[in-house]
C-alpha cells in the first residue's frame, strides 16, 4: 500500500473545483449569485460556444477594492461570513468561499472590478488558479469576469462535455432560475451575439414570470399569496386546464435561492389532486420566505438542496396557498346535478369538483373543509328509494364522477345517438366493489331495427338507409375487418373452442363502449383502444403522415432542455410531419401533420420533446417509439366524440377478438362487470 502524503495543492485544488464547477451553468450560477450578493440591480451573461470558450457575467454591483482583488481568488476567501455562529443564519447566495477559486482553477480568467469609491478601477488575470499582477484599468462601477476555455487543464471532465448547443441550453435554464428569483434584478442574456432573455428588473414577480416563461404560461397561472407565523408563500401557480406534460415549469425558492426541493413539488401536486388530468403536472413559481435559521442550505456543494427544520409545517403552508389560489379562482369547475324521479330525489345538488367522489367521503381530511367551504357536504351513496314501488330497494344508483361531469354537454345538445334513447331508459348504475372501481353508467336497451329481422345484436341505426350502408359499407384496415352489422358470427378463442356472441349495446358518455357477452357487460374505453389499434399499424406498417403547412407559424415556448432535444432530432420530427425553425428562444412551428390540430401543436410537441428527453438519448429505437405513441394517440378517437355506430363495432371487434388488451401506455383497454355485481348494486343478490 503506497505511504500516505498530503495531496499537490495544485492537485487538490483540481478536485475541489470539480465539486463546485461541473459545467458552464455552474461558473453561470456562482457569478450570477455572486453579483447579486454584490448589491447588482442589472447582470447580463454572454456566452458563445456553449459557454466553453467564453463566458462572460457584467453587474453594477459593490465591485472589489483593488487591494483584495487577488484574495477573492483564494480558498475559502469571502466577506460573507466572519464566525461559526453565521452559519446558523445564511442570508446570503453565497458563502463558502469557494467559487471564484474554483473557476480560476480549470480556466483562464479575467477580471475587471470597481468600487463607488475609487476613481479606477483594477484588473486581473489568471490561468490555471495562477494570479497575475494587479493593474489600473478604467471601467464602470461593478464586476466583469470572463472565463475563457473552461476544463483547458482538466481533459478529463472536458470529454464529458455536451455539444454546445446543449451546454448553451443549461446556461440560459440557470438565468432563468436566477430571474425569476430576483424580480428586482434586471437580467440579460445574450447567446453567439443574440439577446435571447431580458427582465425588466422592477421587482414584480409577475413581470419577470411573462419575460422567462412566456405570455401563454402566464396567462393560464393563478396568484398564491399566503402568510403564516413563521414563513410565507408568494408565487404562482397554473390553473388545473393549464398543466403541461412535465415538471420543466415548476420553480421553488427559499428565501431567494433557487432549489430543488421534493417536499415542495410534492405539497404542490397534492393541492392539485383530482383536479388535474392524469400524466399532466402543474408549473408554479413559488417563493418560501422563513426565518433563516430554520432552514440549512449547508447541505450541498452546489447548494441546491436544503433541509428544513420544520418539514411539515413546510408542506402545509404549501399545500394551503396552492389550494386556497385554486379555490378561489372564478373558473374553478363546477356542475349542477340533476337527479332524475326514478331516482327518489328531486332536489339539485352543486358540487365542486374537488367533492365529486365515488363513494362520496373525501380522499383526504382537507377535502371536508372543502367541501364546507363550497357550502355542501362530502357526497355520499343515496339512501334506498322510499316509494313504495320498489319493495324498499334502490332502482338506481348514482355516480358522481369528475373526469366527466364538467364536459357533459348542455341541455338540448345531446349528439343524435343520445336522442334516439327511449325516455324510459335505464338508470345509471355504480359498481363500487373492490374487484373493480368501474363505472358504469346509463345502460339502455337500444331500439330495435323495424324493417329488418336482424338479431337482437343489431346497432341501431339513423334511419333504414343508414343501416343499409353501413351493412355495404367496406370496413377499415384489414387488421381489425369487423364481421357484417347484425350478422356476427361467435369468435374462436386461442384454445379453438367458439366462445358466446357478443353484442354493441351502445355508447356512454361518448367514450365507453358497451359489449354484452352472456350474463358479463364489458366497458371499453375507445380512445385507449382505438389508440392501441392506431400503434400496432404505424409500428407494422410504417408512419407516413400527411403533413399540413400552417398558414400561420404555431410558436411554441419551451424549456431550454426540451428546445434543445427538438433540435437535435429534427431529422426525425420531419419523418413525422413537423417542420421547425428556430424563433429566439421559441420555436416556430411550419408544418405539422394533419392528425394534430393547430391548437395542439405546442402541447404535442411539449410531449414529445420530454419523451425524447427520457429514451430519445440513450436508444434511437426507443425515441421513434415513444413518437409513434404520441402520435397514435393524437390520431385516435377522442373521449367526448360522437362516433358512428360502424366505428364502434370496429373498435369493440379488435377489443373482444383479443387482438388488442392495453393501450400503448400499459393501461387496460377494457373491464368487465359481472351480471352478479351488477345485481348487487340493485340489492338482487
Amino acid at each position: 500500500m503506497p505511504n500516505i502524503q498530503v495531496l499537490d495543492p495544485h492537485v487538490a485544488d483540481l478536485i475541489a473545483a470539480g465539486e463546485v464547477v461541473e459545467r458552464p451553468a455552474s461558473v453561470a450560477k456562482e457569478l450570477m449569485e455572486n453579483a447579486i450578493d454584490a448589491g447588482a440591480s442589472t447582470v447580463t451573461v454572454e456566452i458563445s460556444h456553449g459557454g466553453l470558450t467564453f463566458l462572460r457575467v457584467t453587474d453594477d454591483g459593490k465591485g472589489i477594492p483593488a487591494g483584495e482583488l487577488r484574495t477573492a481568488f483564494l480558498r475559502h476567501a469571502t466577506s460573507k461570513l466572519r464566525t461559526e455562529y453565521d452559519l446558523e443564519a445564511i442570508g446570503t447566495l453565497g458563502f463558502r468561499g469557494e467559487a471564484l477559486a474554483a473557476i480560476a482553477a480549470v480556466s483562464r480568467i479575467e477580471a475587471l472590478t470597481r468600487t463607488a469609491e475609487a476613481e479606477l478601477g483594477a484588473s486581473l488575470a489568471l490561468e490555471g488558479g495562477t494570479p497575475g499582477p494587479v493593474e489600473e484599468a478604467g471601467c464602470p462601477r461593478g464586476t466583469t469576469l470572463v472565463v475563457r476555455d473552461l476544463f483547458f487543464n482538466t481533459p478529463a471532465r472536458l470529454k464529458f462535455m455536451k455539444k454546445d448547443a446543449a451546454e448553451g441550453a443549461a446556461v440560459f435554464a440557470v438565468v432563468q432560475r436566477v430571474a425569476l428569483s430576483h424580480p428586482e434584478v434586471s437580467v440579460k442574456f445574450i447567446r453567439d451575439g443574440k439577446q435571447e432573455l431580458l427582465t425588466p428588473g422592477d421587482g414584480q414577480l409577475k413581470s419577470a414570470v411573462y419575460a422567462v416563461l412566456g405570455r401563454e404560461l402566464a396567462l393560464g397561472f393563478r396568484e398564491v399569496r399566503a402568510t403564516g407565523e413563521d414563513m410565507s408563500v408568494e408565487g404562482f401557480a397554473s390553473l388545473p386546464a393549464c398543466c403541461r406534460a412535465s415538471r420543466s415549469w415548476q420553480f421553488f425558492f427559499v428565501n431567494g435561492r433557487q432549489v430543488k426541493s421534493p417536499l415542495m413539488a410534492a405539497a404542490l401536486e397534492e393541492a392539485y389532486k383530482n383536479q388535474k388530468m392524469v400524466g399532466k403536472f402543474p408549473g408554479c413559481v413559488l417563493h418560501l420566505q422563513t426565518r433563516l435559521n430554520a432552514v440549512d442550505v449547508n447541505v450541498h456543494p452546489a447548494k441546491t438542496e436544503v433541509k428544513f427544520g420544520a418539514e411539515r409545517a413546510v408542506f402545509s403552508a404549501v399545500y394551503h396557498a396552492v389550494l386556497s389560489a385554486l379555490e378561489g379562482d372564478p373558473s374553478h369547475p363546477r356542475a349542477v346535478l340533476k337527479n332524475t324521479e326514478i331516482s327518489g330525489v328531486r332536489k339539485q345538488d352543486t358540487v365542486t369538483e374537488n367533492q365529486m367522489r365515488i363513494g362520496g367521503a373525501p380522499a383526504s381530511p382537507f377535502m371536508g373543509e372543502m367541501a364546507r367551504r363550497a357550502g355542501g357536504s362530502p357526497l355520499s351513496q343515496p339512501a334506498a328509494d322510499s316509494s313504495p314501488r320498489g319493495g324498499g330497494l334502490p332502482t338506481v344508483v348514482r355516480v358522481h364522477d369528475s373526469s366527466r361531469i364538467p364536459s357533459l354537454p348542455p341541455q338540448g345538445q345531446m349528439p343524435p345517438l343520445e336522442r334516439q334513447r327511449p325516455s324510459s331508459q335505464i338508470g345509471a348504475a355504480n359498481c363500487t366493489s373492490q374487484e373493480g372501481a368501474e363505472k358504469v353508467k346509463q345502460i339502455y336497451q337500444p331500439p330495435a331495427v323495424p324493417h329488418s329481422p336482424a338479431p337482437p345484436n343489431a346497432i341501431p341505426s339513423q334511419s333504414e338507409a343508414d343501416s343499409a350502408s353501413h351493412r355495404a359499407a367496406p370496413g377499415g384496415p384489414a387488421a381489425v375487418q369487423p364481421p357484417p352489422c347484425g350478422e356476427k358470427e361467435p369468435l374462436p378463442s386461442a384454445g379453438g373452442t367458439e366462445e358466446l356472441p357478443w353484442r354493441l349495446a351502445g355508447e356512454v358518455l361518448n367514450t365507453y363502449i358497451i359489449v354484452e357477452r352472456g350474463e358479463t357487460v364489458y366497458l371499453i374505453d375507445k380512445h385507449a383502444a382505438h389508440e392501441r389499434m392506431n400503434f400496432d399499424r404505424m409500428k407494422a406498417e410504417g408512419y407516413d403522415p400527411m403533413a399540413q403547412t400552417l398558414l400561420t407559424p404555431a410558436v411554441c415556448r419551451l424549456s431550454p432542455a426540451q428546445r434543445e432535444v427538438l433540435l437535435d432530432h429534427r431529422a426525425l420530427l420531419e419523418e413525422f410531419g413537423f417542420e421547425m425553425d428556430e424563433l429566439g428562444a421559441d420555436l416556430a412551428v411550419r408544418q405539422a401533420p394533419f392528425d394534430v390540430d393547430v391548437g395542439e401543436v405546442p402541447a404535442a410537441l411539449e410531449e414529445l420533446a420530454q419523451k425524447l428527453l427520457t429514451a430519445g438519448r440513450a436508444d434511437p429505437a426507443a425515441a421513434r417509439d415513444e413518437l409513434l405513441h404520441t402520435m397514435a394517440c393524437k390520431a385516435a378517437i377522442k373521449g367526448g366524440w360522437h362516433s358512428a355506430p360502424r366505428e364502434l363495432e370496429r373498435v369493440a371487434a379488435a377489443v373482444m377478438s383479443g387482438q388488442v388488451k392495453y393501450c400503448p401506455h400499459g393501461r387496460p383497454v377494457a373491464i368487465e362487470l359481472t351480471k352478479k355485481e351488477l345485481e348487487k348494486q340493485f340489492k338482487r343478490a
